[in-house]
């Protein structure tokens, strides 16, 4: 087990909510009203979040549901995704389960993400892909639109296809890292 150094930030740079979420001041986070964090999630600074692209008209309506203990790198895009369905223009909700990592760079437009999925860097990830849980999507991968990722699966290259069987132990292993990760990322004063 190797140790793992705290990983410090400015606390004026972060806005941390009652549940917990680590929010960077340099996140873009469009439409707030429409997204749901779930509780001890970061936001990393240059990430943006549309909830602004929802369905036409006034009624509420949550577009992208974080679960709990996610984590959102830099420069990470993540946007509902979209169709035209009988002539009309629509965007579909987004729902991300628990102890999910997206890293740096990538760009996410899936319906479904599950609990203890790692998407690594610069990947794409289509419009409407179901990515099942405890999943991993190597770095520089591009999902095509309404691909479905198997749970306990790697999936890598461009297109992303099936690699190898992930072990059982996968969601044990990304739920601690993950909640790892958030216990260590600490304010410092300045």
């Amino acid at each position: 087990m190797s140790f793992h150094p705290v990983v410090t930030y400015p606390k004026a740079s972060f806005i941390e909510t009652d549940t917990g979420n680590k929010v960077s001041r340099r996140a873009t986070i469009s439409g707030p009203q429409n997204i749901v964090l779930g509780g001890k999630s970061i936001i990393s600074p240059g990430a943006i979040l549309r909830g602004d692209l929802r369905k036409a008209g006034n009624a509420p309506t949550v577009v992208i549901t974080l679960g709990r203990y996610c984590l959102v790198g830099e420069g990470v895009v993540v946007r509902p995704p979209y169709k035209t369905y009988k002539g009309a223009f629509n965007f579909y909700p987004m729902k991300i389960g628990d102890g999910v990592h997206i890293g740096d760079g990538s760009i996410v437009e899936a319906a479904q993400i599950g609990n203890y999925v790692e998407i690594g860097r610069n990947c794409i990830i289509g419009k409407f892909t179901i990515i099942k849980d405890c999943a991993r999507i190597a770095d520089n991968t591009v999902l095509p639109p309404n691909t479905v990722v198997p749970a306990l699966s790697l999936f890598a290259g461009s297109p992303g296809r099936f690699i190898e069987d992930l072990p059982e132990t996968t969601q044990e292993v990304v739920e601690a890292r993950t909640k790892a990760h958030y216990n260590r990322f600490q304010p410092v004063e300045q």
